[in-house]
């Protein structure tokens, strides 16, 4: 019996795991509550016909959905004497008996089919449950109550479960359920134990019922999905959208890395090269480059020494002039690019002119569009400043 129960935890242990994590809405501890109330018939299962011997049962019972799946609850039933003994003045409870039961209850067809944000009109769930069971002394002395007057018991069921209206606040639900008094054993030459799950010392109950589910802070009288969020779903398509293009950044950031990491390992193994070089008098050389971040055309204080170098020079040679020429790396718009490339030689030129008090008319800057003199793409956002002869 201790067997059979661990195996029962078990299961809904696992069957709550699973589904929580399908739950994408937050719910609080006074979320997805409910209260019931139901009514129907009993009688015992092997010792007499249901329908003949039906005696009427009621209960109410209060329970939180744990996840769409998952429900837990507390259920109280009482059972009503048989009608024979109406008339016995040593039976005189109308309540013979009542029952007070811990129910596990797992939504099988949210469990199979998925929960879509929102109940069915029509759900099928099983339930099991422990109780407590207190059998009433009958009669004012006692002389025919039973010599058990408490036992444990577990129950087994299903609901047919009708969730109504547009919110599905309501719910009606037919419950048939098998309830089994745990303690004592039939035969105890068969067994060792003190308590058994037997048909002979069991009862079959049909019950039909009413729900009803409060509302939570979602605003609704049930659990409800991120997805049917529309700022959630746009926030989330957001960051999918960014995260995307950081991966992509990061990407070719690797790319650029592992060309440089290969330039700078063939560099370290070629052997060097003696050049000669003849300068000839009074000639007079000049290249300066100047870089440019994605798509800017400021100057970073990281390039001001290369613009420096330009001024240097024209001061030096009060009769100089310089070429700035402005270029843009191949990604985007084609025409961006062309107007790109042109700000790249004006911002130059500008700053010659502003902090270097360079003379305009010494400056000629222009636009080159896209460049090709390297390799790498980027290595393209660039002016080049050269002597006009």
């Amino acid at each position: 019996m201790k067997k059979t129960l661990l195996s029962i935890a078990t299961v809904v242990a696992v069957i709550t795991s699973a589904n929580a994590q399908d739950m994408l809405s937050k719910s609080k501890f006074f979320d997805n509550w409910q209260v019931g109330v139901k009514g129907g018939g009993f009688s015992w299962t092997t010792r007499e016909a249901f329908i003949k011997n039906t005696r009427a049962t009621f209960g109410a019972e209060i329970g939180k959905q744990i996840s769409p799946a998952f429900r837990l609850g507390v259920e109280g039933m009482a059972y009503v004497r048989p009608v024979q003994f109406d008339d016995d003045p040593e039976f005189g409870n109308f309540v013979d008996m009542s029952n007070v039961s811990l129910v596990g209850t797992v939504n099988l067809s949210n469990l199979i089919a998925g929960y879509k944000g929102t109940p069915r009109f029509f759900e099928v769930e099983g339930f099991a449950g422990l109780g407590w069971a207190h059998i009433y002394p009958q009669g004012a002395d006692n002389r025919k109550a039973p010599n058990v007057l408490n036992t444990m018991t577990a129950e087994f069921g299903s609901n047919l479960l009708f969730n109504l209206g547009q919110s599905k606040a309501w719910g009606i639900k037919i419950s048939p359920a098998l309830v089994y008094g745990v303690d004592g054993v039939e035969n105890r030459a068969e067994s060792v134990s003190s308590n058994e799950l037997n048909l002979k010392n069991s009862w079959t109950q049909v019950t039909a019922g009413v729900v009803y589910r409060f509302k939570g802070s979602n605003g609704a009288h049930h659990f409800t999905t991120a997805t049917q969020n529309p700022d959630n779903s746009a926030e989330l398509g957001r960051l999918r959208d960014e995260l995307n293009s950081k991966n992509k950044e990061l990407s070719d950031c690797q790319r650029q890395v592992n060309k440089l990491q290969d330039d700078l390992e063939a560099a370290r193994n070629k052997k060097p090269e003696v050049v000669e070089k003849v300068v000839t008098k009074n000639k007079k050389t000049l290249e300066s480059v100047v870089t440019f971040r994605v798509a800017k055309s400021t100057i970073d204080a990281s390039q001001l020494p290369n613009v420096e170098r330009i001024a240097s020079y024209l001061n030096k040679y009060s009769n100089a002039k310089v070429s700035i020429k402005g270029y843009a790396s191949p990604e985007g718009n084609l025409e961006k690019n062309k107007q790109l490339a042109t700000a790249r030689a004006e911002a130059v030129k500008n700053l010659l002119v502003k902090r270097y008090k360079i003379s305009a008319d010494r400056i000629q800057a222009e636009g080159n569009g896209i460049g090709d003199m390297f390799s790498e793409p980027d290595w393209n956002r660039v002016s080049i400043a050269n002597i006009v002869e």
